[in-house]
C-alpha cells in the first residue's frame, strides 16, 4: 500500500482538498496553507457552500441577539488569501473514488442566478470535515414549526421572530394568548441549556429597549428533555449545576418528556401534556449530512458519520480522511466501540494533528494514529457565569468549576480557535476591537 497518492497535477504538486470550512476544516485548511500552500510544496483547496465562516459554538448568541454576527465571521477567499489555500464556493453531491475527483453542485445565489455550473474537483488527498447537522428522528411537526440552529442564519431568524413577538404583545390591546411570548427549547445539551441562559439575560435588555408595557417575567423558557437530567453527556454534577442556576432565572426544566409532535403553538409531549409556545427551537440529537451516505461506498454509522481509523483515513480507502462531527472516530485507551464526542476540541485537536500527520505522508513517512485528549467540558449560562471542569492534561484529576472564573476559561476556547486561524497577535487586537466597540452599539441585538 503506497504512502503517497500518484500525483496528476499539471505542476506536480500534490492536490489536498478539504470539504467543509468549519472549526476543524477551516483550521486544517490554515495549517496546510501556511506549511505547504505557501512554499509551493502542494495545492491546498477549502471547499464550502457558504462565503464565511462562523465558530458554531456560539450560535445561542446569535440566536438571542447578544453577539454581532458581522464582527465575529470570517470570509473563507480572504483566509485563503492570507494564508496560502484556495478558497472553492460548492456543494459536494457525490465522490468518484477510482477517477480521485469530488462532484460539485451549480451554486445559485438568493437572486436565482447561476454563479458556478455543476463541476469535479480532483485530488489526490481528500479530507471531509462537514459537521453535523440538528437530528429531529423523524419527529412531526419539527420541520415546518421549529427552528434548528445550525447556521448563523438560523440563529438570525431565530432573533428576528423573538423581536416580532416582543413588539406584536407590546402593541396589542387584548390579552396575551397562552402560547405567546413563550419560548419551547427541545434538547438539553449544551445548545439548549446555553441558549436558555443566554434568552433569559438578553431579554431584559430587549426589553428595556421601548417595550416598557411588558414584564421580563411574562417571556417564559421551557427546556425539554426526554433523558431523566439535563446535560445527559456531561458529569451529573455539571448537569446539577447548571439545573439549579436556570432554575435561579425561571427557566422550566421539563426531564423526562419525550416530544411526540412540535405544533403551530406549541409541543405535545408523548405522556399526554401539551406546552403552548410561540417559538420552538430543536437542539436534540445530531448526525451528520445526508450526503455521507452516497459517497462511493465510504462505511458510514447510523447517524452518516464516516467510519475512520485511528489515523483518521476512512475504512475503504486511504486517500480521504475525515474529521470533527462527521467523523466516527474509536476513542483510543477506551472500551471498544466508544467514539471520540462530537466537541469542537475534538475538531480543534484532529486538524493539528492531521495537518502534521499529512505533511508527514508527503515526505513518505507513515502517519501517526491520533488520540482524543479530555480537557473536560464548559457550559455558558451568561455573560457572567459558566459551570464546567476541567480534566486530562490540564491538571492532575478533576477540577470543577463555577462563575467568573469558569467564564473566563469559555471564553479561552474562542481564542484558542482564533489564535489557531489568525496567530496570537492578531487575534489580540481582534478580541481587542470588539470590546472597545461595544460602547458603541445596544448590548442586544434589535433587529
Amino acid at each position: 500500500m503506497s504512502l503517497i497518492p500518484q500525483t496528476t497535477a499539471p505542476d506536480g504538486l500534490h492536490r489536498i482538498v478539504i470539504v467543509g470550512g468549519g472549526a476543524g476544516g477551516l483550521e486544517l485548511a490554515t495549517l496546510l496553507g501556511d506549511r505547504l500552500g505557501k512554499r509551493g510544496q502542494a495545492h491546498v483547496t477549502l471547499i464550502d457552500k457558504k462565503r464565511t465562516h462562523f465558530w458554531k459554538p456560539h450560535l445561542h448568541e446569535i440566536a438571542a441577539g447578544s453577539m454581532n454576527l458581522g464582527m465575529h465571521e470570517l470570509c473563507y477567499m480572504a483566509q485563503g488569501h492570507w494564508h496560502g489555500f484556495t478558497d472553492r464556493i460548492g456543494e459536494v453531491i457525490g465522490l468518484d473514488r477510482s477517477r480521485r475527483v469530488v462532484h460539485l453542485a451549480p451554486h445559485v445565489d438568493e437572486f436565482g442566478d447561476a454563479v458556478t455550473p455543476l463541476r469535479d474537483v480532483p485530488y489526490d488527498t481528500l479530507v471531509f470535515a462537514v459537521g453535523s447537522r440538528t437530528n429531529d428522528f423523524g419527529t412531526p411537526g419539527v420541520r415546518e414549526h421549529a427552528i434548528a440552529l445550525e447556521t448563523p442564519a438560523d440563529g438570525e431568524r431565530f432573533h428576528r421572530r423573538l423581536v416580532n413577538a416582543c413588539i406584536r404583545a407590546h402593541a396589542q390591546s387584548e390579552q396575551l394568548q397562552p402560547h405567546q411570548l413563550q419560548v419551547a427549547i427541545i434538547g438539553a445539551g449544551a445548545t439548549g441549556v446555553e441558549l436558555a441562559a443566554e434568552l433569559k439575560h438578553t431579554t431584559r435588555e430587549l426589553l428595556s429597549y421601548g417595550l416598557e408595557r411588558l414584564d421580563p417575567a411574562q417571556l417564559g423558557i421551557h427546556l425539554i428533555e426526554a433523558g431523566p437530567r439535563i446535560l445527559p453527556a456531561l458529569p451529573e454534577r455539571l448537569s446539577a449545576g447548571a439545573a439549579k442556576q436556570l432554575r435561579a432565572l425561571n427557566v422550566t426544566i421539563h426531564t423526562g418528556a419525550r416530544v411526540s409532535e412540535v405544533r403551530q403553538h406549541g409541543v405535545q409531549l408523548a405522556d399526554g401534556r401539551s406546552i403552548a409556545a410561540e417559538l420552538v427551537v430543536w437542539a436534540a440529537g445530531v448526525k451528520a449530512p445526508e450526503f455521507a451516505r452516497g459517497l462511493d461506498g465510504l462505511e458510514v454509522n447510523g447517524i452518516h458519520q464516516l467510519r475512520v481509523g485511528p489515523t483518521l483515513q476512512t475504512t475503504l480507502d486511504e486517500h480521504v480522511f475525515a474529521i470533527g462531527d462527521c467523523a466516527a472516530c474509536p476513542w483510543l485507551g477506551r472500551e471498544a466501540g466508544v467514539l471520540v464526542p462530537p466537541r469542537a476540541q475534538a475538531a480543534h485537536q484532529q486538524a493539528s494533528h492531521l495537518a502534521e500527520g499529512l505533511i508527514r505522508r508527503l515526505a513518505g513517512k507513515p502517519l501517526k494514529p491520533w488520540r482524543y485528549r479530555d480537557f473536560g467540558s464548559l457550559v455558558s449560562l451568561g455573560r457572567h457565569s459558566t459551570v464546567g471542569n476541567l480534566m486530562g492534561g490540564l491538571i492532575r484529576g478533576n477540577l470543577w468549576l463555577e462563575g467568573y472564573f469558569a467564564r473566563l476559561m469559555y471564553m479561552s476556547l474562542y481564542q484558542m480557535h482564533q489564535r489557531a486561524l489568525h496567530g496570537l497577535p492578531r487575534a489580540a487586537l481582534d478580541t481587542l476591537a470588539r470590546l472597545f466597540s461595544r460602547g458603541t452599539r445596544p448590548r442586544v441585538k434589535m433587529h
